[in-house]
């Protein structure tokens, strides 16, 4: 709460059963008008559904944007040039969604003459710093409000009955579904109830955007994907915008039950969580992408890049996209990516990724001089007996004393 007067608030508003309470809520407690503002950022949703289901509890206005191809263009497509991996396993679907969320929020605060915006993270979750954190740091003096560490609710079957309280019509109930959800054009993601023990193998039928291995293809599927500078323009010589192409590539990885993840991570909050994650066509991408640099990308950059890519996946895991350090990386980053481009040609077959080949006008890759063939003209062997003494010279003199102290 404030004590300065809040008159206009715009939440993030998906149409379900919590930011539909919040909505209600915040109309109730601020005596405020709510815009809700719905993201699309490739989640399957029903925009008819949300815009009613905003109107009846009485928003102001309710914005619906389609935000699929910045999403992809400005946010995941950078984070993959680093080869992103949070704890080496997630690919951050979740992470990368809040910045360009939290952008909109401040931005549309600004153009509506909103005092505070509203989401309905939770307060024990990793998005509540990364929408606050977000938001903080593109405006420092917009007023955040979360309901979630405020009011007096603390469970989905209190939500429920609130909205039988206040006679809200939504298709929920305090028993289902036994898990929540989170999706994107990138993941979609599964935590909680059901899921809470980790030694439990998670049920089939969560998994919605991944065939499993028993219903996969029994035959394998070639595909090719050509880069340029870094990030994908075409799949099987056939050029889309960046959104069509993730798009393809998640239905192309989704029929192979390629794309699954079960993890336990470290929340940024303290505590460990269990996840189950499905991000079929980022999973083909990341390999693609590590494949077309084996052959265009410097090794000492490569190797750069290597070294910092978890510091990288931190900043964006922890809600730190819009940091100056963030920035600093990502401006690395992508000068490394200049002469990435070229072709990768790779096998989709029962949950793999197997990379068959690949070539670029801009390789660095020479025969001529990693041939076993005769190669006196490319390179002389005689050489490496000098480079070898130099490089041991300062690990023969720590031996020399090791044994001086020894004796």
């Amino acid at each position: 709460m404030t004590d300065k007067k809040i008159n206009k608030i715009v939440l993030a508003y998906s149409g379900g059963l919590d930011t539909t309470v919040i909505l209600h809520w915040l109309k109730n407690t601020y005596d405020a008008e709510v815009i809700a503002f719905t993201a699309d950022i490739g989640q399957d949703h029903d925009p008819e559904q949300v815009e009613e289901r905003a109107n009846a509890i009485g928003a102001s206005k309710i914005l619906i944007e389609d935000l699929k191809e910045e999403f992809t263009k400005n946010y995941i497509f950078p984070m993959f040039k680093a080869n992103t991996l949070y704890e080496g396993e997630y690919l951050l679907g979740t992470s990368i969604a809040r910045p360009l969320i939290s952008k909109r929020l401040i931005e549309i605060a600004e153009e509506e003459g909103a005092d505070a915006i509203a989401h309905g993270a939770t307060g024990k979750g990793n998005d509540q710093i990364r929408f606050e954190i977000g938001s903080y740091s593109l405006n420092p003096d917009i007023q955040v409000i979360a309901p979630w560490r405020t009011w007096e609710y603390s469970s989905r079957a209190d939500l429920v009955d609130y909205c039988k309280k206040h006679q809200i019509e939504i298709d929920a109930s305090p028993d289902d579904p036994l898990y929540s959800t989170d999706e994107n054009l990138l993941h979609t993601s599964y935590e909680g109830e059901i899921l809470e023990d980790p030694s439990v193998k998670a049920p089939e039928e969560i998994w919605q955007r991944t065939s499993s291995l028993k219903d996969a293809p029994d035959e394998e599927e070639i595909i090719s994907i050509e880069f340029k500078s870094g990030e994908p323009i075409s799949i099987n010589n056939i050029n889309n915008s960046s959104s069509e192409i993730l798009s393809k590539l998640n239905k192309l990885a989704g029929k192979h039950g390629i794309g699954r993840l079960d993890l336990v991570e470290n929340r940024y909050t303290g505590m460990k969580s269990r996840g189950c994650y499905e991000t079929p066509g980022g999973t083909i991408l990341l390999r693609a992408h590590r494949a077309i640099e084996s052959i265009t990308l410097d090794a000492e950059a490569g190797h750069l890049k290597d070294g910092l890519m978890p510091k990288y996946a931190q900043l964006i895991y922890d809600g730190y996209w819009w940091s100056p350090e963030r920035e600093a990386l990502q401006a690395l980053i992508d000068k490394t990516q200049e002469f990435v481009s070229g072709s990768v040609k790779m096998s989709l077959y029962k949950g793999n990724v197997t990379i068959l080949g690949r070539s670029s006008d801009l390789s660095l890759y020479d025969s001529k001089i990693v041939t076993f063939e005769d190669d006196e003209n490319t390179y002389n062997q005689e050489d490496a007996t000098g480079f070898i003494k130099i490089n041991s010279l300062r690990l023969k003199q720590v031996a020399r004393r090791k044994k001086k102290t020894e004796s």
